[in-house]
């Protein structure tokens, strides 16, 4: 981290000129600009995307002669965050980075704002040594170092503890005047705050025997970020329920309600659900963060060659497409992407969904409700009183679903709906084990597609290295190449020493032609099926893993991990 000098005092203009960055032309316009905002310089600068946040950073580093670091890289030391506030790092756009000499180092935007340095120093009690680094990444690391814990410990601490869950069946009793404690209400807050930071899609909150356990799902496993004392179970669980709009007297009874959360940003949908076991409620809140909603067909991890196949089906008038896989494969995140793909003014696009996950303009969405006689099955046969030119089905679960689509698909609708079944060919015979006849669905379907969800590497500390034989084995054996080094993940401050960060879908596309349906209407088996549909350039689960292995996407692990039922 040592500050080069040749450039101390030039203007930074002058600096970004000698560099190739920007152009005289371009200087005149900044100061134009600066004088007809009182803007300061860099803002213009950033503003006009003239330059980076990085590229500002580094010549703003040259020009004071203070060092620049990468804070994606810097290693952020502990202790040194716990010598300034939260709130205070916020404010002013700061990370503590280490304490060394007895001054704190602080990564900042801007070190020349003295104002800030003087109310850090009288914070702290410490001389502060700023360093430059880019507002995104300071944000990004308060995120990721500002846990919830402490200042947890101190909201739970102030709960009485005479409400205690206790073991066995007993339950204890809380008055409104505990739920609606400053204390409980900002104990919910911070955990579901720092879930939303952490990408979590699921927060789990478990009584057990001697604690209650709370863990979030990341990536698609399940991490436990604490253990509390049994005494705050129930107040806990209470607030939950009245943020649901539950019935905070029934404890037995599993019940299931919604939560709209204020993240400051932007507002986060959470789904609730509790039920009881042998040592209380537990409640597992489903994070609805509209973010990953909205996310095109591309960047669901399509390959180019499977995403053209998937979308000449889209185009198609009318038919069937079903998306096949388990639970949490991201069937849903395909349906939402698919339908945002169609014309929604021009045609008439009707959902009907278990529960409505996410809303969507111009898309009239139904919510199924087996209480008021709405299943999908019912809601089907209303939807096609309505002249839909587009149907999309949460689920299809039964026999009498699986017909009304069908026919729906055969009457010039173009039907998406989900199936659970291992692969696409599977799919194909579970539509048959539903009663559905063979023609019927080779008439009706105009193809599948099935998946699974793989964590990809972090991009922040990805690096060649050996892996298991086993996982060295599998790649070879698919990808016909010897390897023995793989990009893999070393563990870093973005991934939480996973070597992990974020997913992507791994794809397996059947597009029936006239072939595969005049094999279906002949009744033949899974091998003959799955053999034409690979002669006809069907790319397996496994090889479209593997091919993502290649391309450092993910690792052999995962693939292994994931694609369990590809033989």
């Amino acid at each position: 981290m040592e500050a080069p000098a040749k450039s101390v005092g030039k203007d930074i203009l002058n600096i970004l000129v000698e560099a190739g960055i920007i152009n005289d032309d371009q200087i005149q316009r900044v100061r134009e600009l600066q004088q007809r905002t009182s803007d300061s310089v860099e803002h213009v600068l950033l503003q006009q995307r003239m330059v980076t946040q990085q590229q500002l950073g580094f010549f703003t580093s040259l020009q004071l002669g203070i060092p620049f670091i990468n804070l994606r890289r810097e290693g952020i030391k502990a202790d040194a965050v716990k010598l300034l506030p939260e709130s205070v790092a916020r404010k002013y756009g700061v990370i503590p980075v280490e304490e060394k000499d007895g001054a704190i180092v602080i990564a900042m935007e801007d070190p020349k704002d003295i104002e800030a340095i003087e109310d850090l120093t009288a914070i702290t009690t410490k001389r502060i040594e700023p360093v430059i680094s880019t507002a995104q990444d300071i944000q990004e690391m308060i995120d990721l170092n500002y846990r919830i814990g402490g200042e947890l410990e101190e909201q739970l601490s102030q709960i009485p503890t005479r409400y205690r869950s206790g073991s066995g069946l007993r339950e204890a009793r809380v008055s409104p005047e505990t739920i609606a404690q400053a204390p409980v209400v900002r104990a919910i807050d911070l955990l579901i705050k720092q879930a939303v930071r952490d990408r979590a899609s699921d927060v789990h909150i478990e009584p057990q025997e001697d604690r209650l356990r709370v863990r979030y799902r990341i990536d698609g496993i399940l991490n436990e970020v604490m253990g509390l004392p049994l005494s705050v179970h129930a107040p806990l669980l209470s607030r939950v329920k009245i943020m649901a709009g539950l019935n905070i007297a029934e404890r037995r009874r599993p019940q299931d309600g919604q939560i709209t959360f204020d993240m400051g940003d932007r507002d986060v949908d959470i789904r609730v659900a509790t039920s009881n076991t042998i040592y209380g409620e537990m409640a597992v809140l489903r994070i609805l963060d509209k973010a990953f909603a909205f996310m095109p067909l591309p960047e669901i991890g399509f390959l180019p060659d499977i995403l053209g196949r998937y979308e000449s089906m889209l185009k198609t008038p009318f038919g069937m497409i079903l998306i096949s896989g388990p639970t949490g494969s991201g069937k849903t995140t395909t349906q939402y992407a698919s339908v945002n793909t169609l014309d929604s003014v021009g045609r008439k696009i009707i959902t009907i969904e278990d529960p409505v996950e996410y809303h969507f303009s111009n898309i009239n969405q139904m919510q199924v409700n087996p209480t008021a006689g709405v299943t999908f099955a019912t809601g089907l046969r209303a939807t096609m009183r309505l002249d839909p030119d587009v149907i999309l089905v949460g689920e299809i679960r039964d026999a009498e679903t699986a017909q009304i689509s069908t026919q729906a698909a055969l009457t010039g609708h173009l039907v998406l709906s989900s199936v659970h079944a291992n692969d696409t060919v599977s799919t194909i015979i579970r539509m048959i084990d539903l009663g559905i006849e063979p023609f019927l669905i080779a008439s009706a379907l105009i193809g599948v597609i099935a998946q699974r969800m793989v964590r990809r590497v972090c991009p922040y500390c990805s690096r060649p290295a050996g892996v298991s034989p086993d996982e060295r084995e599998a790649y070879e054996e698919e990808m016909g190449e010897k390897r023995s080094e793989f990009i893999v993940g070393a563990g870093c401050n973005f991934c939480a020493g996973t070597g992990y960060l974020g997913r992507t879908g791994i794809f397996e596309v059947l597009l029936v032609n006239e072939t595969i349906r005049r094999i279906i209407v002949k009744g033949a088996d899974i091998d003959e099926i799955r053999h034409q549909a690979q002669q006809d350039g069907m790319i397996s689960l496994w090889h479209d893993g593997m091919v993502k292995v290649k391309e450092g996407i993910t690792t052999p692990f995962e693939v292994l991990r994931n694609v369990f039922s590809i033989s």
